[in-house]
């Protein structure tokens, strides 16, 4: 019995504390006034009664009615019927009140004639009865408006004083002593919850899907706020929530009503149901983490930063239909044709059962079978069981399930456990749902007629918990009369007589001492167990027959071990490793192995242990979360029972073999096997032994689960005597005791490493408890609450790195054995003595494994395949040796074996090689079918750019500890798992190494300089060593740099060289000392008498490519001499030959020849890192240059385009600057012979647009017609979103074309020259583009390495190769590239000059230029053209090749920054498009980038030649030769190898007449090189061909000559290499021949001799008979025909002989006059240096000189050959002769002039046939056959200097 109402308040207005501005409460009476002991009263219900303040109101307001719910700190609830009405204030306390009032008070209030205020009627009880407290506080509130003759304190007494049963069902009938007779029905079960309407109202306000996400997010412990303007309706809402989560129980913060002043509530950090009045919907909006839910408006607001789990599918769906069913019945008929005439709907109140019924069923299903996953661990005195969390989601297969994980570590499951978990006793409606009706549930899911049938089936059940008897109509009670409450009142609520009701309640607790006391009797039984679980979603995909196949897999591979056929074992081995992926072979494999351990077949031999431990490891390797626990608990004992015997008295076991697996550090596992046994243990103590003697009851006592003997003995306990009941205690707490010993060991064996020395525990770092280790875990703590939840997640060791491992092992066990022996209840004695017992127990396995170990070491290792040795290249030295190592499939499918077919490669078994130069994998497939092949990936360590581990998701054949992942620049990924010999200890080594080679202190450390050093680097010492004359040069060129700029500038600041780690903040000396200048004068002077260190400086420079190709254009001479140099429109300056001006340009510069060389100096200061503007190309038709230069810094900008606004007050720095700019672009402008004699605006005017544009449209036919229209406004075209306008028919039209040009256009960043306005007189116009910056070339290149090479696949649709590639936008900006050069292009081709001056002039800029030059010059478009464009624009010019490709550590933090791939790229799509017009193959141009950042060369290190100087390589290639073998210079290892093999040769080269090239630049036209893509397997990158000569496919011999000979190759993609295995057909019979002269016995020719001689036979039949052939002078006028086509294979007159045609066009024929254009080129080798013939389509002139030998040699007639293109003078023994004898290279010519003849020249010939040839070597003396030839000579040299 319990009392219907523990106390009565009555609550009023407090008037006393009205001025403080917040409006109060105060009880004015309360009954009883002292508590009770069982109940104490609440504080603060003065606070509930009126939720949103006490407040006065200028209307009288009906009385309202709601119950609030209070927690004590119990949890008990306390549910406050809160009863409110208004009552009137006298007059007197209105003027009083409005006088002291605050100003918040309205204005309706506080002008209105009467107030009211409120006052309450409060019942405080624990049970819920919501209708009883409604009408007895009615009853009180009408005995008062009614004036009924009732006594208010009897009725109040009798209140208190009543008292009903709990439970049971029984039905009370009460009356308070007013005539009024009240029916009570108490529930027959306590458990069930009390809903009445409140859920079929909750869903009816929110909806399914809104109620199922607020149950979700209840069940997951996150906060839910519910919004109403009804305080009932929050209350029955929240009663309706914690309703349907049964029989789960809510534990946290449950207020369904909050007061208005405990909002701050809202923001605590625990979860909570909270209801709030919607006028405080403004108070919400700040809530980030709370769901809210607004009962009036129907909706449910989440916030983004929540993610609710929902319920697993198909619960949710089967659910909802369910609901759906219930709650709207007449959807099912809503499409019916003939729906019926009625619908049999539910009552609100039933509606509200068959809902709640329906997540009656839902929990049913969920927790079905969770009884099985019940740990029993102790039975006496009271039942302490857990719940095995990980076992039941694992069974369940919801493992990955959000929802579930979260519900099983909630609050609320944790007490479900607590109240559910005991075997004996009383049970309710869920008890027998789950236990009998799962099965039930589950064939009636597709049935909705079954469904509804039970669903009202349990929902009858419900209402007759809640009425067990048909409604009473006695029920009678008392209402007011209508309108009662407005009646006028003429006394207020009067107050009760204290001493009345505390005499009845005195007299109530004497009757209630002297009755007996009643005794709740609990009907208690065992709880049934219910049917086995299943999982929710069943398994499906394996088909059972395949499953079956791999099962006997497993047998048979087993059987064959433990039978000792380790032949037939080793076959099956790999099927069993794929079996084993599946989670039924993984369970096979523990219950054979458990079969054998049970027939004492345990000690195996050595062979036999390594297969079942191999076995074990994949097992435990390829376990997931859903299975992980359950296999390692099965494996567990066998680890322990498998052994070998090492020697006599020492027996390794498995369990030293198998530790490392994170499993093992889980401190979870061990304790769900502890107690897991425990339970075992605990049955087998109660087992009856005498029953167990009969098999049958023995068959009946064994199918007994522990749950059932603890229910029967929970039973027993109370009939026992006490002294069983001791003994029975006694023997519970020794199991254990006995079995915590028994698992220290067991921990001990599992965490204790074989070799204890290390201090590496586990894999992966220094402890086991991080989080992995805890995350696959669901163990909650007891059901006896000992501990607290954080406690799991501590487990490891904190601080394993500073102590032993035996010291972290006795932590780990020691924090172990604390929490099981607290929770299974150990004495303390017992506690302390396993303290002390187990750093015994460690120490003594150290000691056992010890021993084991040193036997150990002893054994052979296991037999795996042979490590191959990689080739190495001429000093090239391994770093560190074989790492055994498993390469694993990328991204890439062609290796893998995927849908494009071919053998599966990868993964491939080997090892990884660290080198000097690379870091190489050289393995075999793992893949049986191809094991007999080799896999070789490497790459250069220069081009690495990242490197991270990686987890290890492939399974292989031995158990891999961790990964790396290793992308390198050139297109390569080495994602490698390391083998289990190899320790972590190694593998950071080795990442040291890399990284240190990778990144050295400084260039001297990089491969080209170390290359065959053995002993390591130090940079002084190297640099100390080094060839002192280049070191001394060195410091020779800085020491005389005071005496070349002059006095003035050293006295003022001393010089002193960029410093390399800070070269790019280094200003130069004209930025330091601005208001210095040097004075023509003495910069002549200085010239004139230069020092012999300077002259021989000089020199050096002069040998540079940049020198020699101005030589070949006429661009200017280091002579003074020639009296045409003062002529020429440009010079050769040698005001940066000590690199002072600017130290990444070269020390000579091509400048106007009117600039003077001080002026330089101030010019310089107005560009970036003051490269100021000098010519690099010049346009031998047109004449126009093309400049380059830095962006403009902006005063240059100001001062190049004066706003006309801009007025001056006096001369200034800055003026003079300007001044100068304009004077040197002026210069520019007057260069050009078109611009030089026109004053203002020019234009194009003397230039037919015939010249200009006829040849257009004879281009190659339509496809090369030019697509760039040419409009008056350049600059607005080139700044424009979009460079192009297409014509029509792909050409200009005439109209768009207009000859008004400038002279000079400026092509700057637009963001720079931004709102610039220039002069309109100004010969110049300005072009600000916007392309693209270093930045996003690096960003853009990191996605196409990931586009081209991924690191896995992916099937999401935007990863895709295609989508990637776009993301990247590396083709974007190549057609960005590609545009601004070829519009370039067009600018010079029509007359006009161009300064290039992006960024800072090293990067974009020399990009655009090396494209225009490309494009403009054919002469480029040779082997030899572009390495001196490479030489000169790239490498003279200053790229930072060691920045930008972070060749050292100083320079890490760039990243690699691929500018000049770029470049290649571009080269390449023009290449594609053009095939004919390079002499290099796309070989070329892979070679080269890849080499380009390979750093096996030193061409590509260092930023300029200023820095070459300084570290003395800048002329070492010549002079420091350590090995012939070792080619310094990547163009000297080209130079070899093309000698050698046509492998850089394009026999398609055939150049048209049309010296310039117009691409497609649109993105469509452009093609992915296939140098990203492409991989050769079989040999690795073919780009260091020394590596491939081991490598050549053979022919296989075949002995059996009757075997079908066949010449077929299979091909396999991304292994081989087709061009290797199927060459071109030149090449081909190229080696055919000089394989047939090999076996002739001739010595075998180059095969570019051959090719030369093939070529000068063709020529000679299509020679004309005519052609005279005694001229000792001629111009080379061969006429022969050309093919477009370039090579063709034709029948010839005599047989079928080999006819090679390379020309391609009418020939043309150059005149002695020339106009400066390449002439008629019909052949390629006279482009060559190496290869020099007899040929004449590149002879300019030719003709018989004698010469005079060197050292005294005699005169000796010679054919001599002038070269233009070339720019070369060659000579021969005669005409026909085909090997050059020598030659002179006309850039180093500093005079010709008449000679004199010496001892020995021809007696016959005039004196005025003598001509000397001085070059910067030697003189060279001539003699022509006559005065006339001789002076044709020395003109056609002299014209051949000047115009190029």
């Amino acid at each position: 019995m319990a009392r219907l109402a523990d106390y009565f308040l009555l609550v009023g207005y407090d008037l006393a504390k009205r001025g403080t501005g917040i409006g109060q409460g105060r009880i004015l009476q309360r009954f009883p006034e002292k508590d009770w002991e069982d109940n104490p009263f609440p504080q603060g219900i003065e606070l509930f009664c009126q939720p949103n303040g006490w407040q006065l109101s200028a209307e009288k307001n009906l009385p309202t009615f709601f119950i609030a719910v209070l927690t004590d700190i119990n949890s008990e609830r306390h549910y406050c019927s809160c009863f409110t009405f208004w009552e009137e204030l006298d007059s007197i306390q209105a003027i009083g009140d409005q006088r002291d009032g605050e100003s918040e008070e309205d204005a309706t209030i506080a002008s209105a004639a009467q107030l009211y205020a409120p006052k309450t009627l409060v019942l405080v009880s624990r049970l819920d009865h919501p209708e009883v407290f409604r009408d007895s506080l009615g009853l009180i509130y009408t005995i008062y408006t009614d004036g009924l003759s009732v006594s208010l304190e009897n009725v109040v007494g009798n209140l208190l004083t009543c008292t009903i049963p709990v439970t049971g069902g029984s039905q009370r009938t009460i009356s308070l002593g007013a005539g009024d007779r009240q029916v009570i029905q108490t529930p027959i079960c306590d458990s069930l919850p009390i809903s009445n309407c409140s859920v079929a109202l909750l869903f009816r306000q929110l909806g399914i899907t809104n109620v199922l996400c607020l149950f979700c997010a209840a069940l997951t412990e996150h906060k839910i706020l519910f919004l109403s303007q009804s305080y009932q309706r929050l209350t029955e809402s929240c009663r309706a929530l914690l309703a349907i989560m049964f029989p789960l129980r809510y534990s946290f913060t449950y207020v369904p009503i909050l007061p208005a002043q405990l909002l701050e509530v809202l923001s605590t950090p625990t979860p909570f149901i909270i209801g709030v009045n919607a006028l405080f919907r403004g108070e919400t909006q700040e809530l980030l983490d709370v769901v809210i839910a607004d009962l009036d408006g129907g909706t449910i607001t989440i916030p983004e930063c929540v993610q609710i789990p929902l319920l697993p599918e198909p619960l949710l769906h089967h659910t909802q239909d369910a609901l759906s069913l219930v709650l709207d019945p007449s959807l099912q008929i809503a499409d019916l044709a003939f729906p019926p005439s009625s619908i049999t709907a539910s009552t609100l109140r039933m509606q509200d059962m068959e809902v709640r019924a329906v997540f009656l069923r839902l929990f049913a299903q969920i927790l079905q079978g969770y009884r099985c996953c019940l740990q029993l661990i102790r039975v006496h005195p009271e039942p302490v069981i857990r719940f095995h969390k990980a076992s039941f989601l694992g069974q369940r297969g919801l493992v990955e399930d959000d929802f579930l994980t979260k519900v099983l570590e909630g609050m609320a499951f944790a007490g479900f456990v607590t109240e559910r978990g005991p075997p004996y006793r009383s049970i309710d409606l869920f008890d027998e749902l789950v236990a009998y009706e799962v099965k039930k549930l589950q064939y009636e899911e597709g049935c909705q007629q079954n469904v509804m049938k039970h669903v009202q089936e349990l929902a009858e059940k419900l209402y007759r918990n809640e009425n067990p008897y048909p409604a009473v109509s006695m029920h009678k009670v008392q209402r007011p009369s209508e309108g009662s409450h407005l009646r006028p009142q003429d006394k207020c609520f009067p107050l009760l007589d204290e001493s009345s009701v505390q005499w009845i309640l005195d007299q109530a607790a004497a009757k209630m001492q002297n009755a007996p006391p009643a005794v709740r009797v609990e009907k208690k039984c065992m709880v049934p167990p219910g049917p086995p679980m299943t999982a929710i979603v069943e398994r499906t995909g394996t088909v059972v027959a395949n499953s079956n196949r791999r099962l006997e897999v497993v047998r048979n591979c087993i059987s064959y071990i433990f039978e000792n056929k380790m032949l037939e074992a080793k076959k099956l081995h790999p099927a069993v490793l794929r079996a084993l992926k599946g989670r039924a072979a993984r369970q096979c494999l523990t219950q054979e192995l458990n079969l054998h351990v049970q027939q004492n077949r345990a000690v195996l031999d050595h062979q036999q242990f390594d297969f079942v431990v191999r076995l074990i490891n994949c097992c435990l390797q390829d376990c997931t979360a859903l299975d992980e626990h359950a296999i390692a608990a099965a494996l567990l004992p066998l680890v322990m029972a498998f052994c070998r015997k090492l020697s006599p008295g020492i027996t390794q076991f498995a369990y030293s073999c198998v530790q490392d697996h994170l499993i093992w550090t889980n401190m979870q596992f061990w304790e769900s096997m502890f107690y897991g046994d425990v339970q075992n243990h605990i049955r087998a103590l109660y087992l009856s032994p005498d029953e167990s003697t009969v098999n049958l009851d023995e068959l009946e006592e064994e199918e007994r689960s522990a749950l059932e003997l603890a229910a029967e003995q929970c039973r027993l306990w109370p009939t026992l005597p006490r002294e069983k009941q001791l003994e029975l205690i006694q023997k519970e707490e020794s199991t254990v005791f006995s079995q915590a010993i028994h698992y220290a060991n067991r921990m001990s064996y599992l965490l204790l490493p074989l070799d204890t020395s290390k201090t590496r525990l586990l894999r992966g770092g220094a402890g086991f408890g991080d989080t992995e280790s805890v995350s696959n875990s669901f163990i909650t703590n007891s059901m006896a609450g000992s501990m607290a939840e954080s406690a799991d997640t501590e487990s490891g060791f904190e601080d394993s790195e500073s102590s032993d491992v035996a010291h972290c092992v006795v932590r780990f066990i020691t924090r172990f054995v604390d929490k099981v022996c607290t929770e299974s209840g150990v004495t303390a004695d017992h506690l302390k003595g396993l303290h002390t017992m187990i750093p015994d127990i460690v120490q003594m396995h150290i000691e056992t494994l010890d021993a084991v170990h040193r036997e150990s070491k002893r054994l052979p290792p296991i037999q795996k395949p042979k490590l191959l040795r990689p080739s190495l290249l001429v000093g090239e030295d391994l770093v560190m040796d074989g790492l055994r190592v498993y390469l694993l499939p990328d991204g890439r499918e062609e290796a893998s074996g995927g849908s494009l077919g071919g053998p599966p490669l990868l993964p491939a078994e080997g090892a990884l090689f660290l080198t000097t130069y690379r870091c190489i994998f050289k393995g075999t497939p793992v893949d049986p079918l191809v094991a007999e092949q080799s896999v070789i990936r490497s790459f250069p360590i220069a081009s690495l750019t990242k490197e991270k581990k990686i987890s290890v998701t492939a399974q292989l054949d031995q158990y891999v500890q961790e990964g790396l992942q290793l992308r390198s620049c050139t297109f390569q990924l080495l994602r490698v798992a390391f083998d289990e010999e190899v320790p972590s200890e190694v593998t950071e080594i080795f990442r040291k190494h890399l990284h240190k080679l990778r990144f050295p202190p400084d260039v001297l450390g990089t491969f080209p300089f170390s290359a065959g050093l053995s002993l390591p680097h130090s940079t002084q010492t190297r640099t100390k060593d080094k060839n002192p004359s280049l070191k001394t040069l060195s410091k020779n060129l800085v020491k005389n740099a005071k005496k070349t700029i002059g006095r003035q500038y050293v006295t003022r600041r001393k010089y002193s060289p960029p410093s390399w780690d800070h070269r790019g903040s280094q200003n130069s000396l004209e930025q330091q000392s601005d208001d210095i200048s040097v004075s023509e004068e003495m910069e002549r002077s200085t010239l004139s008498t230069l020092k012999a260190p300077e002259k021989q400086a000089v020199g050096n420079v002069a040998e540079r490519a940049c020198c020699r190709d101005y030589q070949r254009m006429g661009l200017g001479t280091l002579s003074n001499s020639l009296t045409r140099a003062k002529n020429e429109p440009f010079r050769i300056s040698t005001v940066n030959r000590m690199y002072a001006v600017c130290n990444s340009y070269p020390g000579l510069l091509i400048v106007p020849q009117s600039i003077q060389d001080n002026t330089l100096q101030k010019i310089s200061r107005c560009y970036r890192q003051n490269r100021f503007p000098v010519v690099c190309w010049r346009s031998s038709r047109s004449k126009a240059v093309l400049l380059r230069s830095g962006g403009l810094h902006g005063k240059g900008v100001v001062g190049l385009f004066k706003s006309p606004n801009t007025t001056t007050t006096g001369p200034s720095q800055t003026d003079s600057t300007s001044l100068e700019q304009e004077k040197y672009l002026q210069a520019v402008v007057n260069s050009m012979p078109r611009y030089a004699d026109v004053s203002g605006r020019n234009t194009l005017s003397a230039f037919p647009s015939a010249h200009l544009y006829g040849k257009w449209g004879s281009m190659r036919g339509s496809g090369r017609i030019s697509a760039y229209a040419m409009n008056s406004d350049v600059g607005t075209r080139l700044a424009g979103r979009e460079f192009l306008t297409h014509h029509q028919n792909g050409g200009p039209s005439e109209s768009t074309l207009t000859p008004r040009r400038a002279a000079l256009y400026i092509i700057g960043d637009k963001s720079q020259l931004k709102g610039v306005k220039q002069d309109p007189l100004q010969q110049w116009e300005l072009v600000p583009i916007e392309l693209f910056d270093v930045r996003q070339v690096k960003a853009s290149f990191k996605k196409l390495m990931k586009a081209c090479v991924p690191s896995a696949p992916s099937a999401d649709p935007s990863m895709s190769y295609m989508r990637t590639l776009e993301d990247s936008e590396w083709i974007m900006q190549l057609h960005k590239l590609l545009q601004v050069s070829a519009l370039v292009v067009e600018l010079l081709d029509s007359g006009s000059s161009v300064l290039v001056g992006l960024e800072d002039g090293w990067d974009l800029t020399t990009q655009v230029v090396s494209l225009v030059q490309l494009l403009s010059d054919p002469y480029y478009r040779t082997i030899e053209g572009f390495r001196l464009l490479v030489e000169k624009e790239w490498l003279s010019f200053g790229h930072r090749f060691s920045h930008r490709g972070a060749h050292t550590a100083a320079s890490q933090s760039n990243g690699f920054t691929p500018v000049f791939l770029q470049f290649l790229d571009c080269v390449h799509q023009i290449h594609l498009q053009f095939p004919s017009e390079f002499e290099f193959s796309q070989y070329y141009l892979k070679f080269l980038a890849y080499h380009y950042a390979s750093n096996r060369f030193r061409t590509f290190l260092l930023d300029s030649d200023c820095e070459r100087i300084e570290k003395g390589v800048l002329y070492e290639e010549r002079g420091d030769r350590r090995s012939p073998l070792v080619c310094r210079s990547v163009w000297e290892y080209m130079e070899r190898l093309h000698k050698k093999t046509p492998v850089f040769y394009n026999y398609m080269f055939c150049p048209e007449d049309g010296e310039v090239l117009r691409p497609y630049s649109s993105v469509w036209g452009l093609r992915v090189w296939d140098y990203y893509t492409h991989e050769v397997l079989s040999e690795g990158p073919s780009y260091d061909w020394e590596l491939l000569q081991g490598t050549q496919p053979e022919e296989p011999e075949r002995s059996d000559s009757s075997a079908p000979q066949t010449k077929r190759k299979i091909i396999w993609p991304s292994y081989h290499a087709p061009a290797r295995l199927q060459m071109d057909a030149i090449t081909h019979l190229l080696e055919e021949l000089q394989s047939l002269e090999t076996d002739l016995g001739q010595v075998p020719e180059r095969w570019k001799e051959t090719w030369d001689k093939i070529k000068a036979a063709h020529r000679t039949e299509a020679r004309h008979e005519g052609r005279k052939s005694s001229a000792l002078l001629m111009p080379s006028g061969v006429s022969s025909q050309r093919h477009s086509l370039g090579v063709y294979l034709q029948e010839s007159g005599v047989g079928s002989t080999l006819n090679l045609s390379l020309e391609s066009g009418p020939s043309t024929t150059s005149t002695p006059s020339g106009s400066g254009k390449l002439g008629a080129r019909n052949s390629t080798s006279t482009l060559y240096s190496q290869f020099n013939t007899a040929e004449r389509e590149n002879r300019s002139y030719e003709g018989t000189l004698y010469k005079r030998g060197a050292f005294m040699k005699p005169w000796k007639p010679r054919w001599f050959v002038l070269d233009k293109t070339k720019h070369q003078l060659r000579y021969y023994e005669s005409r026909t002769d085909t090997e050059c004898k020598g030659e002179i290279d006309l850039a180093e010519v500093e005079t010709i002039m008449q000679g004199t003849p010496t001892l020995g020249a021809p007696k016959t010939v005039d004196e005025r046939a003598f001509f000397d040839l001085k070059t910067t070597r030697r003189v060279y003396n001539f003699c022509a056959t006559d005065p006339l030839f001789a002076q044709q000579w020395i003109d056609r040299i002299q014209s051949c200097l000047s115009d190029a």
